[in-house]
Parts: C-alpha cells; sequence; structure tokens
C-alpha cells in the first residue's frame, strides 16, 4: 500500500443485508472499496431468519451475523452488557484496530461502540438520519446519542444538514464532524437503451411505505395529478403499514389501471423499474440523504422530491424538482416537472452522476477520518468519566455507572479468558477482477 497505513476495521450496524435501506447500501459499498483500498474490513449485525453464524460476501467481505433476533423494526434488544463477550472475542479474533459503526437507532452500534471504547479501541459513527427535539421519542433518542457520542473519535454525517442536526442533539464538537455523503454505483444504475415514449408519463415510486417516507401524502397527490393528466400513470414499488392506504386510494378513485402496486422489490430488480418511467417521485417527510434519488438519476429520470433535511444538497437545480411537503405544492411540482420532461437527456445525465457521485471517493474521504481517529490521544478512566459527566445532572452520573461497570465486566472477562486464549483468525485473501472495482452481492435485498 505504500505510505498508506492499513486499517482493521469492524463495521457494526443491526441494519445490513439481506435486509435493505440506504445505510445496508452505504455499509456493503463502503466496505467493498476499503477493501480494494487495501484494508481489512469486517461487518458486524444481528442473525436474519435462518442467516446466523459466519459468512463471506463479495470480494471476501467476512459478516457475522451474531445469533441475537431483532425485536423491533430490526432492532436487537438493548442488553447493555450481554454483547460485551462477543464483540471482544471478534474484535480480537481479527485483531480489529478501528470500529465503526452506523446509524443512531442501531441498538448493536451504540452497545459495540460503548464496549470498544472501553476497551480502548478507536471508535468513528456515521450517522444517517434526522431526529427532531420536542417529542418523547427523540428526546430519548438523543440523549442515547449523546452518550455514545461522548467519547467517540471522530463522527461522520451523510449531509450538512445532518452534520447540523448531529451536533445539536449530541453536543459534539463541530470539529470531530465530518461530511461524507452517499453515493451510487453507476455502473448498476444505467438508463434505459432506447428513449422511452412520452405520449403516456410514468411517474415511479419505489420506497417504504410508511408515515415517515410520506406515504400518507401519496395518497393525496397521485388522485390530483391522474385528474389533471389522464396520459400520467403511477408505479408504486415498495411495502408498509401504509400500502392500505394506498390500496384504498386507487379503489375509491377507480384507478386501477393507473396506479400499479408492486410491493416489495428486490434491489436487484430496482433499476429494470426505474427504467420504465420518466420522472422519479419521493415524498419523504423526514431525509438526512437519499440514495433513492441518486439511483432515479443515475437511470436518467427526473426527480421530483420534498424540501426536507439534506434533499435539497443531493442535487443540481435542473435535476430536481423541489416541494414543500404539502399535496397542493408536490402538484405543482409534478407539473413543473412534467413541462420540463422534453429538455432532459437521461445518457446526460447520467454521465454527470458518474462525476458527481463515486464510492471509491467515500471511501478515500473515510479513510482520511479513520487517519484522524487513530491519532486521538489514549485516555485513563477517570479523564473519559469526566466527558460522561457532563451530559446532564443526572444522565452525566447515569452513564459514568454504565462505563465503570462495563469496566469491570470487561476486567472479569480477561480473567476469565484471558485474550492469549483468543486465536487470531488468517486474513482472506482474494484478487479483485472486477471491471470496475465494486463488487457486488443482491440476494434477496427488498425495498418494504
Amino acid at each position: 500500500m505504500g505510505e498508506r497505513k492499513r486499517h482493521r476495521i469492524l463495521m457494526v450496524s443491526d441494519f445490513f443485508y439481506p435486509n435493505f435501506g440506504g445505510v445496508e447500501n452505504h455499509i456493503y459499498y463502503l466496505s467493498q472499496c476499503l477493501l480494494k483500498l487495501g484494508h481489512k474490513v469486517v461487518v458486524m449485525t444481528h442473525a436474519y431468519q435462518n442467516r446466523s453464524g459466519v459468512r463471506y460476501m463479495t470480494g471476501g467481505l467476512k459478516v457475522y451475523y451474531v445469533p441475537w433476533r431483532p425485536f423491533l423494526m430490526q432492532n436487537t434488544f438493548p442488553t447493555f452488557y450481554g454483547t460485551l463477550p462477543i464483540v471482544r472475542t471478534i474484535l480480537i479474533r481479527e485483531n480489529i484496530s478501528l470500529v465503526h459503526g452506523h446509524q443512531a437507532f442501531s441498538t448493536l452500534c451504540h452497545e459495540a461502540l460503548m464496549h470498544a471504547r472501553t476497551m480502548g479501541y478507536k471508535v468513528v459513527f456515521t450517522d444517517h438520519s434526522l431526529y427532531g427535539f420536542a417529542d418523547a421519542g427523540s428526546i430519548h433518542m438523543n440523549k442515547v446519542l449523546q452518550f455514545t457520542l461522548a467519547e467517540v473519535s471522530q463522527a461522520i454525517c451523510v449531509s450538512h444538514t445532518s452534520k447540523e442536526n448531529t451536533v445539536l442533539r449530541s453536543g459534539l464538537p463541530p470539529e470531530k464532524v465530518f461530511v461524507i455523503p452517499n453515493a451510487v454505483d453507476t455502473a448498476m444504475f444505467k438508463p434505459a437503451p432506447t428513449r422511452l415514449s412520452r405520449h403516456e408519463i410514468v411517474i415511479v415510486v419505489i420506497s417504504r411505505l410508511v408515515y415517515r417516507k410520506g406515504a400518507d401524502l401519496l395518497v393525496e397527490v397521485i388522485p390530483e395529478v391522474c385528474r389533471l393528466y389522464p396520459n400520467v400513470r403511477f408505479i408504486v414499488g415498495g411495502d408498509g403499514p401504509k400500502r392500505v392506504r394506498l390500496e384504498e386510494m386507487r379503489e375509491k378513485h377507480s384507478l386501477q389501471d393507473r396506479v400499479e402496486m408492486l410491493g416489495a422489490v428486490q434491489h436487484s430488480q430496482v433499476r429494470s423499474v426505474l427504467i420504465t418511467g420518466h420522472i422519479f417521485l419521493n415524498s419523504s417527510l423526514t431525509e438526512a440523504f437519499c440514495i433513492a434519488i441518486l439511483e432515479a438519476a443515475s437511470c436518467g429520470l427526473l426527480t421530483v422530491s420534498t424540501r426536507v433535511g439534506g434533499v435539497p444538497e443531493v442535487l443540481p437545480d435542473d435535476m430536481v424538482v423541489l416541494a414543500k411537503p404539502d399535496p397542493s405544492d408536490m402538484v405543482q411540482a409534478i407539473e413543473k416537472a412534467i413541462s420540463i420532461l422534453p429538455n432532459i437527456d437521461p445518457e446526460q445525465m447520467h454521465n454527470r452522476m458518474k462525476e458527481l457521485y463515486n464510492w471509491h471517493d467515500v471511501a478515500k474521504r473515510t479513510e482520511i477520518v479513520y487517519d484522524r481517529a487513530l491519532k486521538c490521544s489514549k485516555q485513563n478512566l477517570l479523564k473519559r468519566l469526566s466527558r460522561y459527566l457532563s451530559c446532564g445532572a443526572w444522565a452525566g452520573k447515569l452513564f459514568c455507572l454504565v462505563m465503570i461497570i462495563d469496566f469491570i465486566f470487561w476486567h472479569l472477562l480477561q480473567r476469565w479468558q484471558p485474550a492469549e486464549d483468543i486465536e487470531e483468525v488468517p486474513d482472506f485473501v482474494l484478487s479483485h477482477d472486477q471491471d470496475d472495482g465494486i463488487p457486488r452481492d443482491n440476494k434477496n435485498q427488498s425495498f418494504g
């Protein structure tokens, strides 16, 4: 690797393949590109149905599917200390030098980062979401984030809006937070070989059909657009609790022949759905960064999206039409998009996306963050506890107690099973012969 330092990274999150989403994609593609750069990358997540134990994915990416089952929204049940033995074993077995946790509401991520800090490892955290400050759920989540980031070496956010949100929620110094956006595999998301006819305009929606993704907005927007434009047809891919409302809307307005409901769409089939449309519609109510918009733009679709979170940072103004998360404003945005469709060149848009977003660039920027994290000085337990005390009058004391107990459990484990008794595993070596350097694995990942 020349002068480049070789890192040995453990990626941790409750969200990984075969589940599908922006976080899962981010971890996978980032890991593959880091492997291409010569680093060792291991992923730790919970078991998914019958997928348990150690698995190898494309490019030699090693994944530990820890035998815990999710209990709520793909999150494992919080145990605080139950994960310490397995986290310690993996860190020693794989000779890890740095732990990288993903997603603020991943229980496994928070616990692994806590144990890693106790054991003296440098930790990096990536926040993929935006949270509020007023409702009970956000208040509790923000306190948990404040605990996790109190001693984090460096942090990464996927947009500048996300960085502002994270700094405000956690009290983390802004200079420790870096902005590194997501990217898209443009080799996988290419426009249709031939131009689509514009006699019938197809609007594509691919999203989890949940409240946060604005499924309720679609219920009001779709009938109005169909009324104004007889030549417009909708394709809706995805599943979720709000699918029932969309089905009811379709029945109520007799739009069965103009609104096609696909259900859950495997990630390997997303491109084939996108290239059948002219416009991609995103109705999210909150979004730190939307990878689905990148995938649609890479396929040559003009995007109509709500102006929320980090979405305005994603695409240039001539590639997206933004609207308030309001039905009437979204209808007007779709009208504007239809009027400028003749000026859209899918192939040109795809080429621009190749220049704007690249996973190799994301990996190189993340590599710099790792270098900075490893240069952070080590501190003894007392200095570390002082950081937690600043988290609040009662919360600070509680956080200190949690870390002291974790420190005691770790030393008990050291006596019960010394590190020398845990066998280090040999590194997996694989030659990479992919044309674009991004290996792929699309095993039954689907929206919904």
